[in-house]
Formats: structure tokens, C-alpha cells, sequence
């Protein structure tokens, strides 16, 4: 959703590198283009002018000009301030004595069915609540049935569907069984309409007083732009928003909503809705998503996307391997389901702290997961020996390997240089030992990241790196060993 945004603004913070010094019209001229690329991404006017303001006053101050690295003392004005303009700090779910009512509102087609069993999914997995989903919409062919699908898929909760009932009447029946029946959490999906109207409202507003509840979420979708802003600014006024889900930021969106919704409405983005999938959903980090604009990655959420998806003791194994120097197709194909499960290529380059531009070059060279996938069929045509010995591979075998994925000779034969290559990499890597690997990840972060990777690994049951004396990336000071 940034990347326009970051590319345009990476070209400015280049421009200013170049320069030894910075001179109040150097300044002046980045806060020009820095404009013009908020404004091109659809940021509302309002909190441009006030961002440009904000980081002018700063980037011309003395500590700038004098700076040995004015350019650098730039870059993190801007990181601050993109900082302070989404939110500043994550915005966390509320819980009040069971069941919490969330009410889940927006327009129709934004995406309201899906996030509710996506937050729902999220509380049962990751914070063990028990939550039951009902649905209010009344008026949309199949909606309640819908969400009934989307309960069975995930294994949620849904309130029996009765023909004939309002809004209201679903609405104390949800509460009922919500005490009843001993769930923490009961999420209201309301109705949508295809434009904001009175008796939508009306009806929105009775069933907040019926359920008071603790979450008021806004889903807006994030391809809408500024469309966006003024329907969370409509709800907020009519209705009252304790937060806001941003859905469909893997499509094409320029990102002003996200950066506007804050500075508008008051109220904080809590979730980016990343796919059409149940688990396709993240917490709105502000520090992470300014990192991620201004090309300095996002660590954090790289190595939380690891822990979620790994297997420990697949990771176990490999690092054994890794210690040894092996390296098989076995290894290669396990790799690359791990990849996939965390993103696919282009996502992981993002993350990585000065590769964002890298992305855009993968996709313009043809990069992108449908290698991935074409280099698995290579080594899904092999035989269990072959992927465990590749040295046998001769030329007989690899015209039979080609034949049954429907690839050519060469195909194969680059994915065995590239094997050959890791086995190289992992040779290197044995020498340098895993210590002073987990040196140089520890190095990518700072002491708040470190201190919240320690507690996600311990909250999943990971000691460590193996063969790291069982301390998060070395000596880990922030996680205590079990």
C-alpha cells in the first residue's frame, strides 16, 4: 500500500545524502517534494500542511545544520513525525467483565463479514477467548449465512440463525446466550449500505444501546482513499468509533487513508486487513508501518511472522543442519514453504532494513512467488534419494525430473546451482558460527524490538536459537531462560 509513497520519498532522502551540509533551502526543497508525495498518495490536505510544519520547524533547527549526518537527523525527523501522525503508540483491543460486546460497523462491501471472523479467529488463537459471532444483517441476501460459513471454517461460534428477526431482537438474543453460555467475547456484525443514510444510523445507534459496546470498529476499506476518511468521520460524529480496521492494503491503496485517519477522526487504526484469508490480519503498528515507508523495514514483524509459522522443531533441525554445513533439496523445499507461509518474497524484502526498493526491482525482473512454486514442482518430481543426494543427479535423471513437472533441463539445472550456492552460504555460515550470526540480527534492532521478540518467543514456547546457549540472539538480557 506505501511503496509509491516510500520509493518517492526515499528519492528525497537521497538527494539530501549527497550533501555534506544542509542549507535552509536544501531543507526547503525536500518539505517541497515530501508534499507532493503525500498529497499524490491521497493524504488529507489538512495533515499535510500540518506534517510539513511539523518537520520543517525541526529539520531547520541547529541540531540539523550542525549534525555531522544532517540528512540522517532528516530522515528521523520524518520517521517521528509519520510516527506521531498514525497513532504513535499500537492501539490494543479493550476487555471489560465477560461477554465484551465488540460492534463491527462500515459501509457495504468494505469488508465488514470477513474482518469480524478474522478478529474473531485472532482472539480464539492468539489470546485463548472464547467468542461467539452473530450476525445483524437482515437485509443482504446470505449475509447471516455467510458468517455462519465463516464461523464453521475457523471454528468459531455463531448465533443460530431465526428467519424473521431485526437487528434488535439479534442483538439480545447474542447478549443472552453471550452470558448464558460463558463466551468472553460477542462480536455484532451490523449492515451496510451502499452510501451513509439516516435510518442506517438510526438502526446503528439502537443497537449500540442495546449492547454497549466496549469496541466501536469502523471497517473502511483502504482502496476508497479519502472516501475513507469521510465515512470514519460520518460514524465517528453519528455513531462513535473506538478504533478503525483498514481492509484491502495489499491492493493498489496509496496509503492516504491510513495516514489520514488518525489526525481526522481522533481515532487510532487498530487492524490492516492484508487478504481475503481468516489469519490475513495484523496489528497496526505505527513505528513498524513508518519504518516500512521510509525504506528502514520492519524486523519486528518479520521475525513475529517466523514464530507464528515455524515449527520449532523443523527450526531445530535445520540449525543442526546449518551447524554441520548440509544443505539438501529436502532443506531448500522446507525453506521455501516457510517463505510462502510468511508472505512470499516481495513481503519478506520489505521488512528487511534498506531492501524496500528491492521489491519493486524483483517485480519489474519477473520475481514473485510463481518461481516458487514452479521450483517446488522441480523438486516434488524428485525421488526421496535425489533430494536427499543431489550429488547423483546426472543428466538422464534431470531430463526425467524436467519431463514430470513439465519443466525444461535448465530449469533444473538452475535450481541445483542454486542449491549449490545455500551450500556454499551454509559452509560460511558454520565457520562464522551461530553466535556472531544472531550478532548481526540482534544488530537490526533496538532495545524496545529486542525486549518484544523476547517475550513473543517466550509466550510461544521457543528457549532460544539452537546452539545458542538457548538465549534469544545472543545474550539476551530481555528473555530469561526457561
Amino acid at each position: 500500500m506505501f511503496e509509491s509513497l516510500g520509493q518517492k520519498l526515499g528519492k528525497v532522502f537521497t538527494g539530501l545524502r549527497g550533501k555534506g551540509a544542509l542549507k535552509e533551502d536544501d531543507v526547503n526543497d525536500a518539505m517541497r517534494e515530501i508534499r507532493v508525495a503525500l498529497l499524490e498518495a491521497d493524504v488529507a490536505l489538512p495533515v499535510v500542511k500540518a506534517f510539513i510544519e511539523t518537520v520543517k520547524t525541526k529539520a531547520i533547527g541547529q541540531e540539523v545544520i550542525a549534525s555531522v549526518t544532517p540528512a540522517q537527523q532528516v530522515v528521523k525527523i520524518v520517521h517521528d513525525a509519520l510516527v506521531e501522525m498514525l497513532g504513535s503508540e499500537t492501539a490494543e483491543l479493550k476487555f471489560t467483565a465477560p461477554p465484551s460486546v465488540y460492534l463491527m460497523v462500515g459501509l457495504q462491501g468494505s469488508g465488514k463479514t470477513t474482518s469480524t471472523a478474522k478478529i474473531a479467529r485472532m482472539l480464539s488463537e492468539k489470546q485463548r477467548k472464547k467468542v461467539l459471532m452473530a450476525s445483524l444483517d437482515v437485509y443482504r441476501p446470505a449475509a447471516q449465512e455467510q458468517l455462519r460459513q465463516l464461523g464453521a471454517q475457523t471454528d468459531i461460534a455463531t448465533l443460530p440463525i431465526l428467519a424473521g428477526q431485526k437487528p434488535a431482537e439479534i442483538t439480545k438474543r447474542a447478549l443472552e446466550a453471550g452470558c448464558l453460555e460463558g463466551f468472553d467475547v460477542v462480536i455484532l456484525d451490523t449492515a451496510g449500505r451502499l452510501a451513509i443514510d439516516e435510518e442506517m444510523m438510526a438502526e446503528v445507534a439502537l443497537v449500540r444501546d442495546l449492547a454497549k459496546p466496549v469496541e466501536t470498529l469502523l471497517v473502511a476499506d483502504a482502496m476508497t482513499g479519502q472516501d475513507a476518511v469521510n465515512v470514519a468521520k460520518a460514524f465517528e460524529d453519528k455513531v462513535g468509533l473506538s478504533g478503525i480496521i483498514l481492509t484491502r492494503v495489499d491492493g493498489d491503496a496509496r496509503g492516504g487513508a491510513a495516514l489520514s485517519m488518525k489526525s481526522v477522526t481522533g481515532k487510532p487504526v487498530k487492524f490492516l486487513g492484508t487478504g481475503e484469508k481468516s489469519d490475513a490480519l495484523e496489528p497496526f503498528h505505527p513505528d513498524r508501518i513508518a519504518g516500512r515507508i521510509l525504506g528502514m523495514g520492519d524486523v519486528v514483524s518479520l521475525v513475529e511472522k517466523a514464530i507464528e509459522t515455524v515449527d520449532q522443531n523443523e527450526a531445530e533441525e535445520m540449525a543442526r543442519k546449518f551447524q554441520k554445513g548440509q544443505f539438501d533439496f529436502n532443506d531448500l523445499l522446507m525453506q521455501m514453504r516457510q517463505m510462502q507461509k510468511m508472505g512470499g518474497v516481495q513481503s519478506l524484502v520489505k521488512m528487511l532494513p534498506g531492501l524496500g526498493e528491492m521489491a519493486s526491482k524483483l517485480d519489474e525482473a519477473g520475481v514473485d512467488d510463481k518461481i516458487i512454486k514452479r521450483q517446488e514442482a522441480i523438486i516434488l518430481s524428485m525421488t526421496p534419494q535425489e533430494r536427499s543426494k543431489p550429488e547423483i543427479l546426472n543428466a538422464s535423471r534431470k531430463r526425467r525430473i524436467a519431463e514430470g513437472c513439465g519443466m525444461t533441463v535448465q530449469d533444473v539445472n538452475k535450481l541445483y546451482k542454486q542449491l549449490q550456492q545455500m551450500q556454499t552460504v551454509m559452509k560460511r555460515m558454520k565457520k562464522m558460527g551461530m553466535g556472531k550470526m544472531a550478532g548481526m540480527m540482534q544488530g537490526l534492532m533496538n532495545d524496545k524490538d529486542k525486549e518484544i521478540m523476547a517475550e513473543r518467543m517466550q509466550a510461544q514456547g521457543f528457549k532460544g536459537l539452537p546452539g545458542n546457549g538457548g538465549d534469544f540472539l545472543g545474550a539476551n538480557p530481555f528473555l530469561k531462560k526457561k
